[in-house]
């Protein structure tokens, strides 16, 4: 999914991040929390998901609220998470500069030898954002640009959702 945020500065920025989980809260991605991401949500907690299907010419957008999910959720999934993608959150210090490649190659190579026959803790500054959407919009292409919109929105998390059919 796209996730799109807007730093402290006032500029936006986009990326693709992975989905991992969906409940009646929300939606949740993983990431450092320290990234340009992580600080942008820190700065301006409203956030925007766009989900596009090409072979379907579909899209589904959501609007909502970013909020750190609890430690104990950050800690069940990282468990989860390959070992070399456990070792690269200690490893990288995301969105900041890197003198070189080698660096960051080093770093990795040392974690491997602090945690050799060890698991690997989740880092402090690693955790996962849950996206309480307040609007979700569905778009469908129809022939001619006479495309298809439906926008569900409601005024706070736990309000009830009206729909609003929108003009393409």
């Amino acid at each position: 999914m796209t996730l799109s945020t807007v730093g402290a500065d006032g500029r936006p920025s986009g990326r693709v991040v992975l989905l991992k989980g969906v409940d009646a809260q929300g939606l949740v991605f993983y990431t450092n929390t320290r990234s340009r991401k992580g600080r942008d949500i820190a700065a301006h907690p409203d956030v925007s998901l766009s989900f596009w299907w090409p072979h379907l010419e579909s899209q589904v957008r959501f609007e909502g609220k970013a909020a750190l999910v609890s430690d104990a959720e950050a800690d069940a999934y990282f468990a989860t998470r390959p070992r070399l993608s456990q070792l690269a959150a200690w490893a990288s210090d995301q969105s900041a500069p890197l003198r070189s490649r080698e660096e960051l190659e080093g770093r990795f190579a040392e974690l491997e030898r602090r945690y050799q026959g060890k698991t690997v803790p989740r880092p402090p500054h690693w955790s996962g954002y849950r996206v309480v959407p307040i609007s979700v919009e569905f778009w469908w292409n129809r022939p001619g640009r006479l495309h298809e919109r439906e926008l569900y929105t409601r005024a706070s998390p736990q309000g009830a959702w009206t729909r609003t059919l929108l003009n393409p």
